[in-house]
This record gives structure tokens, C-alpha cells and sequence, in this order.
């Protein structure tokens, strides 16, 4: 990556046409091709930019930035403050902690967790319409279908009501029970849920993760 803090102007042309008039600003010249230009407010986003595929050409006080569609950035460089070039390497990209999938593992692990003698019969137990999270035992052996979200909502209850109707449909599982279960419960979602039989829980990800000692919220 290349950045240059430069005093400069900027004016594109394009399908429309934007200046900006000179000031101190960093240019941002990625490996992509891409080039922006920041400010030192207004945020993360650019003041004006280029996306690849483009074409850089850099003459004395002048830089084109030109698209495949011909429009160009133009920038006009008064003077040069600073101007580097860094190899940042590849970047893994972002990881997100907390989200469903990690929720299904964690509580495959714990199935106690809803309840004591809950065990884990098999995740992602297929039906006719897609998977549920979690199928499990309970301590008298009755089968027990987990739908997990981070944010439960009314289409997650949904989502689940028409799972069990399906399985419910399956000798070898009838009759099944159905548990919700997410970090985050909406009122109007537990409500339609209790109305249908289905129990709420909600899950403390850092618990099952053994940072914390606190229990689940059953409800």
C-alpha cells in the first residue's frame, strides 16, 4: 500500500463532475489499484475514490486515475508531504465471534445447558425443508428440536414451527418438542412462541464459552 499526504486538488470526471478544492489530504493507493482519497474527518469513507480495474498515470503535479469507462480521477499535487509504500501481506479477513454457527457448536457440546439430562442426538438434522440446529434428548427421552439465533425473531419461531410439524410427522420421533433458543429474545417472538408450546432460552455466549460462571436464562 502507498500512501502519500500530499497538498492537492481533486476533480472528477465522469458521468458527473466533483471538485475539491486544495488542502492537505492522504491518498490511499491500494494493490488492487484502487485509489481514495481521505480527509482527516468525515470518518472511514473517502471524499472521492477509484475502483478497480483502473490505471494510474502519474506525470509532474499531475495524477489520472482512469477507469475502463473512461471516467478519471484527477488529482493535482501542489506539494509532497510524505510519500510511503508498505507491503501489508494477505490479509485472513475478518473473523466474527458470537454469530449462530459458533452458538450450534458451543451448545452441541453443553446440551445440558437446556435442561438436566439433555443429550445431543445429531446437529443439523435434516428435513424435507432444510436443517435444524440441534436435535436432543431430554431426560425422558422425548425428542427435542433447537432452533439457535443470535437475534430471535418472529420468522425464527416460524422457522421452527414448521420443523416441528414436519418431524412431529415421524413415528420414530413423535412426539417432539421445540426449544428457541438465542442470545437475544424478542417480546413479540417469545410471545407467539409460548403460545405455540415452544420454549425460550436465552444464551449467554460467554458462559458456554466458561468465561463466566452465570447460568442460562430459562424461561
Amino acid at each position: 500500500m502507498r500512501l502519500v499526504i500530499a497538498k492537492c486538488s481533486v476533480d472528477y470526471v465522469g458521468r458527473l463532475t466533483a471538485h475539491l478544492p486544495p488542502a492537505i489530504r492522504l491518498i490511499m493507493v491500494k494493490s488492487d489499484g484502487s485509489v481514495l482519497v481521505h480527509s482527516d474527518t468525515g470518518g472511514y469513507k473517502p471524499l472521492m475514490w477509484m475502483t478497480p480495474p483502473c490505471r494510474l498515470e502519474e506525470s509532474e503535479g499531475l495524477w489520472r486515475v482512469v477507469n475502463k469507462g473512461g471516467e478519471e480521477l484527477q488529482i493535482t499535487v501542489e506539494e509532497i508531504l510524505h510519500d510511503g509504500a508498505h507491503s501489508l501481506g494477505i490479509d485472513p479477513g475478518l473473523v466474527k465471534d458470537g454469530v449462530e454457527a459458533h452458538l450450534q457448536v458451543l451448545l452441541a457440546a453443553h446440551p445440558q445447558t437446556l435442561g438436566e439430562g439433555y443429550t445431543l442426538v445429531r446437529r443439523e438434522y435434516m428435513t424435507a425443508i432444510g436443517p435444524v440446529d440441534l436435535l436432543c434428548k431430554d431426560a425422558q427421552g422425548a425428542s427435542v428440536a433447537v432452533e439457535i439465533k443470535r437475534r430471535g425473531e418472529i420468522d425464527g419461531v416460524e422457522q421452527l414451527t414448521r420443523y416441528l410439524e414436519l418431524m412431529g410427522r415421524d413415528p420414530l420421533l413423535a412426539p417432539v418438542r421445540g426449544i428457541f433458543a438465542a442470545q437475544e429474545i424478542k417480546p413479540q417472538a417469545r410471545v407467539l412462541a409460548e403460545d405455540r408450546g415452544i420454549r425460550c432460552v436465552v444464551l449467554d455466549y460467554n458462559a458456554l464459552r466458561g468465561l463466566v460462571k452465570d447460568e442460562l436464562t430459562l424461561f
